[in-house]
């Protein structure tokens, strides 16, 4: 009886303001592992409570008016737009949940009045010529040609994020029954299932790169598998940045100083250098950012195996040997 009135008081608690209520958000979200979410709310809020000078934020104080001003105020601050848009969604998304849990009636399209779309606000895509002259550079010290190999491994596994790549696990490699190898894995960001026919010239990467400790769960070696937690999530936050860095550094000794390489640099490459090959729209969506990029996913997994195989294969040719092959059934 006591623990349910104590439960009770907590909800009432955690109901009285946006702040308060946010903060229960972001404890589930811990609770549930959620850990990237988790730092996108926290960053979020910290900006808002910033924004209003401090203090508790109340329900009431979210308005189109507060909203509008946040906006012109990040911007003031040289945030880009999709730092802005980030930020809008997570209060958002908030608010949301507290309109659907019944904690406030909630207002009719509260944030139609600021960004929270997508802007490519950088060339994050490569030309073939470009990434090729990437991926050929010699002479490298480690932790550059670490960055390029990755940069590679990402590319030939049909532009796989960094996140993807660096949390798949060991029994994520197979061999189907007609002898190809395969990666089959759940994208951390959705969930969502992601299969991937690994090149030979990816297998050789995974095997340079595989972790060789035995009881770790992880394909490669860039994880600790006696982490767990948050501190797994500021190891991989660690791990990114060591390879954007490595990136930049990679297109310095490249000679393209002006490139800024990135590990979205694979994905984006791999979309645009497909749709140059005429790559049918139903498998690469439009778009480059996040949200589109889970439509061209969702696309990519309905399509037969070999298609997509042979769809990656045709721009990885494209960047190696410079000759385009438009896309063919045949």
């Amino acid at each position: 009886m006591f623990n349910c009135l104590k439960e009770g008081f907590m909800n009432e608690e955690k109901m009285k303001s946006f702040t308060s209520y946010m903060f229960h958000v972001m404890e589930e979200l811990e609770l549930e592992e959620r850990f990237g979410t988790l730092h996108v709310y926290r960053y979020a809020l910290r900006a808002f409570t910033g924004f209003v000078g401090g203090g508790e934020i109340f329900f009431g104080a979210l308005s189109r008016r507060s909203l509008k001003l946040f906006e012109r105020h990040l911007r003031d601050r040289f945030c880009s737009w999709n730092t802005v848009s980030t930020y809008t969604r997570a209060l958002r998304a908030v608010y949301n949940r507290a309109v659907d849990a019944g904690l406030i009636a909630g207002e009719y399209r509260l944030f139609s009045v600021v960004f929270t779309g997508v802007k490519s606000e950088q060339k994050r895509a490569l030309k073939a010529e470009e990434m090729h002259c990437l991926l050929d550079a010699k002479e490298l010290p480690g932790n550059i040609r670490q960055s390029r190999d990755l940069l590679s491994l990402m590319l030939h596994l049909q532009g796989m994020p960094f996140t993807d790549l660096i949390h798949l696990h060991r029994d994520d490699l197979r061999t189907d029954l007609s002898g190809h190898t395969l990666l089959t894995c759940r994208r951390q960001k959705t969930g969502s299932e992601l299969q991937v026919s690994v090149t030979d010239e990816a297998m050789k990467l995974i095997n340079l790169y595989r972790s060789t400790d035995p009881t770790s769960p992880y394909l490669l070696r860039f994880l600790d598998g006696k982490l767990g937690g948050e501190v797994v999530y500021r190891e991989y936050c660690r791990q990114l940045r060591i390879l954007n860095y490595g990136l930049l550094k990679l297109a310095s000794y490249s000679g393209l100083k002006v490139l800024k390489v990135s590990s979205y640099t694979a994905r984006h490459t791999w979309a645009t250098l497909a749709k140059y090959c005429q790559i049918p729209e139903e498998m690469i969506s439009e778009g480059l950012g996040h949200s589109s990029l889970e439509v061209t996913r969702t696309y990519l997994k309905s399509f037969e195996g070999g298609e997509m195989a042979k769809a990656n294969q045709m721009i990885i040719d494209y960047i190696y040997s410079g000759k385009k092959t438009m896309w063919s059934r045949a």
